[in-house]
């Protein structure tokens, strides 16, 4: 995988009912229609319960494991599942770029790779270098950021187009 994309947590409805990150949900349905359009899923992917999604050279986690209460996981739990997080990037040897999604998921990221946040601080659209990956923030795809516009479909693509152009280099 070159492509590694960290979310949040499980959606209640979504992930923590099917097992598959991102699925069964608002968020997936953005994510991986955006991932099709850069050609890193399957172009007529649908984030269905039912289905496992098809992604090319890319892997979807959370930095949380499990579903937190009211949706806010608290420091010790992100800190507690920062060892799953660091595992998974060590496991993709061929890894290079790693989108996080939301200022927790970056966070943690930055921290699973030994960064610091005060030289790599969460910014939507930022991209940063630490050791040899390239990291891309965005905010999160989740419904609540769509509909009150922090996140519109363009300003999420325009992320992914930056992260398809890196990959493309490599």
């Amino acid at each position: 995988m070159n492509l590694l994309i960290v979310g949040l947590a499980p959606g209640l409805r979504g992930a923590n009912r099917t097992g598959i990150p991102f699925t069964g949900d608002y968020s997936g349905e953005l994510l991986y229609q955006t991932l099709g359009k850069y050609g890193l899923a399957d172009e007529h992917l649908e984030a269905q319960a039912t289905g496992v999604p098809r992604l090319n050279t890319t892997a979807i986690t959370n930095a949380v494991r499990c579903v937190p209460p009211e949706n806010k996981p608290v420091g010790a739990e992100v800190n507690n599942c920062r060892d799953f997080l660091t595992a998974t990037i060590r496991h993709l040897d061929q890894l290079s770029t790693i989108v996080t999604l939301g200022k927790i998921a970056h966070d943690s990221t930055v921290r699973a790779l030994g960064g610091k946040i005060s030289h790599h601080p969460f910014s939507h659209a930022a991209e940063t270098e630490i050791g040899n990956f390239g990291v891309f923030s965005s905010y999160h795809c989740s419904r609540y950021n769509t509909n009150t516009g922090r996140l519109t479909p363009k300003m999420f693509e325009a992320v992914f187009e930056k992260v398809a152009n890196r990959l493309s280099t490599i």
